[in-house]
Protein backbone atom coordinates (compact mmCIF):
# COMPACT_ATOMS: atom_id res chain seq x y z
CA UNK A 1 0.00 0.00 0.00
CA UNK A 2 2.83 2.42 0.91
CA UNK A 3 4.49 1.67 -2.43
CA UNK A 4 1.25 2.46 -4.32
CA UNK A 5 0.77 5.73 -2.45
CA UNK A 6 4.40 6.66 -3.17
CA UNK A 7 3.99 5.98 -6.90
CA UNK A 8 0.78 8.04 -7.02
CA UNK A 9 2.48 10.97 -5.30
CA UNK A 10 5.40 10.77 -7.73
CA UNK A 11 2.96 10.80 -10.66
CA UNK A 12 1.12 13.85 -9.33
CA UNK A 13 4.42 15.64 -8.76
CA UNK A 14 5.57 14.91 -12.32
CA UNK A 15 2.31 16.21 -13.80
CA UNK A 16 2.51 19.34 -11.65
CA UNK A 17 6.07 19.98 -12.80
CA UNK A 18 5.06 19.61 -16.45
CA UNK A 19 2.17 22.08 -16.06
CA UNK A 20 4.42 24.52 -14.20
CA UNK A 21 7.15 24.25 -16.83
CA UNK A 22 4.63 24.77 -19.62
CA UNK A 23 3.21 27.88 -17.90
CA UNK A 24 6.67 29.28 -17.22
CA UNK A 25 7.63 28.65 -20.85
CA UNK A 26 4.54 30.50 -22.13
CA UNK A 27 5.21 33.42 -19.79
CA UNK A 28 8.86 33.54 -20.80
CA UNK A 29 7.77 33.97 -24.42
CA UNK A 30 6.04 37.20 -23.43
CA UNK A 31 2.45 36.33 -24.37
CA UNK A 32 -0.35 37.89 -22.32
CA UNK A 33 -3.95 36.70 -22.58
CA UNK A 34 -6.54 39.31 -23.57
CA UNK A 35 -9.39 36.82 -23.57
CA UNK A 36 -9.18 33.35 -22.04
CA UNK A 37 -12.76 32.31 -22.66
CA UNK A 38 -14.11 33.18 -19.22
CA UNK A 39 -14.53 36.98 -18.92
CA UNK A 40 -14.29 40.39 -20.59
CA UNK A 41 -12.06 41.98 -17.94
CA UNK A 42 -9.69 43.39 -20.57
CA UNK A 43 -12.43 44.86 -22.78
CA UNK A 44 -15.04 47.60 -22.87
CA UNK A 45 -17.37 49.10 -25.44
CA UNK A 46 -16.02 51.77 -27.78
CA UNK A 47 -16.96 55.09 -26.14
CA UNK A 48 -18.31 53.17 -23.15
CA UNK A 49 -16.95 52.17 -19.74
CA UNK A 50 -18.94 48.93 -19.88
CA UNK A 51 -19.15 45.94 -22.20
CA UNK A 52 -22.07 45.82 -24.61
CA UNK A 53 -24.67 43.15 -23.83
CA UNK A 54 -24.54 41.90 -27.42
CA UNK A 55 -21.11 40.38 -26.68
CA UNK A 56 -21.46 37.11 -24.74
CA UNK A 57 -19.34 34.02 -24.14
CA UNK A 58 -20.15 30.89 -26.16
CA UNK A 59 -18.15 27.73 -25.42
CA UNK A 60 -15.06 29.71 -24.49
CA UNK A 61 -15.34 32.17 -27.38
CA UNK A 62 -16.50 35.75 -27.68
CA UNK A 63 -19.80 35.85 -29.54
CA UNK A 64 -21.32 38.98 -31.02
CA UNK A 65 -25.05 38.66 -31.71
CA UNK A 66 -26.71 41.57 -33.58
CA UNK A 67 -29.54 43.50 -31.95
CA UNK A 68 -31.50 46.66 -32.68
CA UNK A 69 -28.65 48.61 -31.11
CA UNK A 70 -26.04 49.72 -33.63
CA UNK A 71 -22.28 50.11 -33.49
CA UNK A 72 -21.52 47.85 -30.56
CA UNK A 73 -17.79 47.79 -31.31
CA UNK A 74 -15.46 46.86 -28.44
CA UNK A 75 -11.87 47.80 -27.57
CA UNK A 76 -9.13 46.72 -25.20
CA UNK A 77 -8.84 48.78 -22.04
CA UNK A 78 -5.07 48.99 -22.56
CA UNK A 79 -3.24 50.64 -25.47
CA UNK A 80 -0.38 49.11 -27.45
CA UNK A 81 2.36 50.33 -29.79
CA UNK A 82 4.65 47.50 -30.93
CA UNK A 83 3.16 44.02 -30.65
CA UNK A 84 2.14 40.69 -32.09
CA UNK A 85 -1.58 39.99 -31.74
CA UNK A 86 -2.76 36.40 -32.14
CA UNK A 87 -6.38 35.27 -32.22
CA UNK A 88 -8.88 32.99 -33.93
CA UNK A 89 -12.09 34.14 -35.58
CA UNK A 90 -15.16 32.50 -37.10
CA UNK A 91 -17.72 34.38 -39.19
CA UNK A 92 -21.36 33.58 -39.95
CA UNK A 93 -22.57 33.11 -43.54
CA UNK A 94 -22.43 36.40 -45.51
CA UNK A 95 -20.88 37.91 -42.38
CA UNK A 96 -18.50 40.84 -41.98
CA UNK A 97 -16.39 42.07 -39.05
CA UNK A 98 -12.93 43.46 -38.42
CA UNK A 99 -9.91 43.67 -36.12
CA UNK A 100 -8.53 47.15 -35.41
CA UNK A 101 -5.38 48.60 -33.92
CA UNK A 102 -4.23 52.16 -33.19
CA UNK A 103 -7.75 53.11 -32.08
CA UNK A 104 -8.45 56.35 -30.20
CA UNK A 105 -11.87 57.02 -28.72
CA UNK A 106 -13.48 60.10 -30.22
CA UNK A 107 -17.21 60.82 -29.89
CA UNK A 108 -17.16 62.45 -33.32
CA UNK A 109 -15.73 59.37 -35.03
CA UNK A 110 -16.66 55.74 -35.58
CA UNK A 111 -14.08 53.13 -34.63
CA UNK A 112 -13.08 52.44 -38.24
CA UNK A 113 -12.38 56.13 -38.78
CA UNK A 114 -9.51 56.09 -36.27
CA UNK A 115 -7.72 52.74 -36.51
CA UNK A 116 -6.69 50.53 -39.46
CA UNK A 117 -8.51 47.23 -39.90
CA UNK A 118 -7.74 43.60 -40.64
CA UNK A 119 -10.80 42.40 -42.55
CA UNK A 120 -12.90 39.51 -41.22
CA UNK A 121 -15.27 38.23 -43.91
CA UNK A 122 -17.14 35.36 -45.51
CA UNK A 123 -15.10 35.32 -48.73
CA UNK A 124 -17.47 32.97 -50.51
CA UNK A 125 -20.69 34.95 -50.07
CA UNK A 126 -20.06 38.55 -49.03
CA UNK A 127 -19.85 40.99 -52.00
CA UNK A 128 -16.93 42.84 -50.41
CA UNK A 129 -14.72 39.85 -51.22
CA UNK A 130 -15.02 40.63 -54.93
CA UNK A 131 -14.63 44.41 -54.81
CA UNK A 132 -11.71 46.75 -55.46
CA UNK A 133 -10.51 43.94 -56.43
CA UNK A 134 -9.58 42.17 -53.18
CA UNK A 135 -8.89 45.07 -50.83
CA UNK A 136 -11.91 44.07 -48.74
CA UNK A 137 -11.23 40.32 -48.69
CA UNK A 138 -10.63 38.46 -45.41
CA UNK A 139 -7.11 39.14 -44.15
CA UNK A 140 -6.70 42.34 -46.15
CA UNK A 141 -5.46 45.55 -44.59
CA UNK A 142 -8.88 46.97 -45.29
CA UNK A 143 -9.01 49.21 -48.39
CA UNK A 144 -5.23 49.61 -48.32
CA UNK A 145 -3.36 46.34 -49.04
CA UNK A 146 -4.95 43.29 -50.62
CA UNK A 147 -3.87 39.76 -49.58
CA UNK A 148 -1.41 37.95 -51.82
CA UNK A 149 -3.50 34.77 -51.57
CA UNK A 150 -6.86 33.55 -50.27
CA UNK A 151 -6.11 31.11 -47.47
CA UNK A 152 -9.34 31.79 -45.57
CA UNK A 153 -11.44 28.91 -44.26
CA UNK A 154 -15.18 29.00 -45.10
CA UNK A 155 -17.84 30.64 -42.95
CA UNK A 156 -18.51 28.61 -39.83
CA UNK A 157 -14.89 27.44 -39.54
CA UNK A 158 -12.11 28.90 -37.42
CA UNK A 159 -9.33 31.01 -38.88
CA UNK A 160 -6.14 32.00 -37.06
CA UNK A 161 -4.73 35.47 -37.65
CA UNK A 162 -1.49 37.00 -36.42
CA UNK A 163 -1.04 40.76 -36.72
CA UNK A 164 2.45 42.16 -36.20
CA UNK A 165 3.04 45.90 -35.80
CA UNK A 166 6.56 47.13 -35.09
CA UNK A 167 7.17 50.86 -35.42
CA UNK A 168 10.78 50.41 -34.27
CA UNK A 169 11.75 48.76 -37.56
CA UNK A 170 8.69 50.09 -39.44
CA UNK A 171 7.38 46.66 -40.38
CA UNK A 172 3.85 45.30 -40.26
CA UNK A 173 2.37 42.01 -41.43
CA UNK A 174 -0.80 39.94 -41.38
CA UNK A 175 -0.55 36.15 -41.22
CA UNK A 176 -3.68 34.09 -41.85
CA UNK A 177 -3.77 30.36 -41.17
CA UNK A 178 0.02 30.18 -41.15
CA UNK A 179 0.66 32.21 -44.33
CA UNK A 180 1.84 35.82 -44.43
CA UNK A 181 -0.57 37.43 -46.89
CA UNK A 182 -0.01 41.16 -46.25
CA UNK A 183 3.14 43.18 -45.52
CA UNK A 184 3.41 46.95 -45.10
CA UNK A 185 5.22 49.81 -43.36
CA UNK A 186 2.99 51.09 -40.51
CA UNK A 187 4.22 54.69 -40.67
CA UNK A 188 6.13 57.04 -42.96
CA UNK A 189 5.82 57.96 -46.62
CA UNK A 190 4.76 54.49 -47.75
CA UNK A 191 2.02 54.38 -45.12
CA UNK A 192 0.82 57.86 -46.01
CA UNK A 193 0.67 56.84 -49.68
CA UNK A 194 -1.54 53.84 -48.83
CA UNK A 195 -3.95 56.09 -46.94
CA UNK A 196 -3.97 58.61 -49.79
CA UNK A 197 -5.20 55.92 -52.18
CA UNK A 198 -7.88 54.62 -49.82
CA UNK A 199 -11.37 55.69 -48.73
CA UNK A 200 -9.75 57.33 -45.71
CA UNK A 201 -7.74 59.84 -47.74
CA UNK A 202 -9.67 62.85 -46.44
CA UNK A 203 -9.31 61.90 -42.78
CA UNK A 204 -6.98 63.92 -40.59
CA UNK A 205 -6.55 61.19 -37.97
CA UNK A 206 -7.03 57.78 -39.59
CA UNK A 207 -3.93 55.62 -39.18
CA UNK A 208 -1.93 58.37 -37.45
CA UNK A 209 -1.86 56.92 -33.93
CA UNK A 210 1.14 54.67 -33.31
CA UNK A 211 -0.21 53.89 -29.84
CA UNK A 212 -3.85 52.97 -29.40
CA UNK A 213 -6.47 50.42 -28.42
CA UNK A 214 -7.18 47.16 -30.22
CA UNK A 215 -10.76 46.75 -31.38
CA UNK A 216 -13.32 44.25 -32.68
CA UNK A 217 -16.14 45.32 -34.96
CA UNK A 218 -19.89 45.08 -34.89
CA UNK A 219 -20.84 44.99 -38.57
CA UNK A 220 -24.34 43.64 -37.96
CA UNK A 221 -23.44 39.95 -38.30
CA UNK A 222 -22.72 37.10 -35.93
CA UNK A 223 -18.98 36.61 -35.31
CA UNK A 224 -16.86 34.64 -32.84
CA UNK A 225 -13.36 35.35 -31.47
CA UNK A 226 -11.25 33.19 -29.18
CA UNK A 227 -7.75 32.55 -27.78
CA UNK A 228 -6.83 36.26 -27.96
CA UNK A 229 -3.31 37.00 -26.77
CA UNK A 230 -0.67 39.67 -27.31
CA UNK A 231 3.10 39.92 -27.08
CA UNK A 232 4.60 43.37 -26.86
CA UNK A 233 7.79 43.95 -28.84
Amino acid sequence: MKKIIFLVLVGVLMVSCKVKNKTESANSEGWVSLFDGTNYDNWSGYLSDDMHDEWTIDNGAMLYTPSENKKRDIITKAEYTNFVLSLEWKISETGNSGIFWGVKEDPKLKIYETGPEVQVLDNERHPDAFANPKYHQAGALYDMVQPTSDVCNPAGQWNKVELKINHKNNKGSIKLNGTIIVEFEPHGESWDALIAKSKFKNSEVFGTYQTGHLGLQDHGNKVWYRDIKIKEL
